[in-house]
């Protein structure tokens, strides 16, 4: 699974080519965070999470700062977190998640994208059964002395799997137990590089590398979409 979804990861660090598309995302998760658990970030583990993620992609600190002060401003609205579903090309599974001030703007332009790639948006309900909700977390490799006593070490705190591909480490648990696992590195003092939540598909739809292509024609149109935060799909090739 880590190498998969790693791949994912570098799909989705390649839209952030832009760096203030990169700041425009993560500050959106910092504005939604604190809407939803507060300023402080040792109470409120989505907010940790944000910054990891801002500092990841080398936000500076008086810019996570202005986030986090215009999120708990009374006169800011926020933004909705909103999740779209739907079918691409060749029966793909997509999932799209949204972080928007209009909704009617980002379902206009999601729908858009999906007809005009040969994809048809569904209800809600429409594929989400086919995703798990997982969280996962990437640490340096140097902080992980032996791998699988660290391993042993998180089962108790969710673990479900344990990769170490190149310079990281990658932690997956579910949704549920994220905030655990979060506690538990950093009472082990592991500073954690960056981490998110995934929605990681039950099975793949198999296709040849040309119509994979055409796919990710519709994926990549998709996260170019100032409103769009992340994007999920089933869609495999041998």
């Amino acid at each position: 699974m880590g190498r998969i979804f790693e791949t994912r990861k570098h799909r989705m660090f390649a839209r952030f080519a832009k760096m203030s598309q990169a700041f425009n995302r993560v500050r959106k998760e910092i504005e939604i965070a604190v809407k939803a658990g507060g300023i402080d970030p040792k109470t409120n583990s989505r907010l940790r999470m944000a910054i990891q993620n801002a500092k990841s992609v080398n936000m500076p600190k008086d810019r996570i700062d202005a986030a986090i002060k215009r999120a708990s401003s009374k006169d800011t609205s926020g933004y909705s977190e909103i999740s779209y579903e739907g079918y691409g090309p060749y029966g793909v599974a997509i999932m799209v998640e949204c972080a928007t001030d209009n909704p009617n703007r980002s379902v206009a332009n999601v729908r858009h994208l999906f007809r005009k790639y040969e994809g048809s948006l569904g209800s809600s309900g429409t594929i989400s059964f086919m995703f798990e909700h997982k969280a996962l977390f990437k640490i340096y490799r140097t902080l992980v002395a032996d791998a699988e006593e660290f391993e042993l070490d998180l089962i108790d705190f969710g673990l479900e799997e344990l990769t170490v591909e190149d310079d990281f480490t990658y932690i997956y648990t579910t949704f549920e137990d994220f905030g655990m696992m979060q506690k538990a590195l950093d009472e082990k003092n592991i500073e954690i590089n960056s981490s998110e939540f995934q929605y990681i598909p039950t099975n793949y739809k198999e296709l040849s590398e040309e119509q994979y292509n055409e796919v990710i024609v519709l994926i990549d149109a998709l996260e170019e979409d100032d409103d769009v935060q992340s994007v999920y799909h089933n869609a495999t090739t041998a």
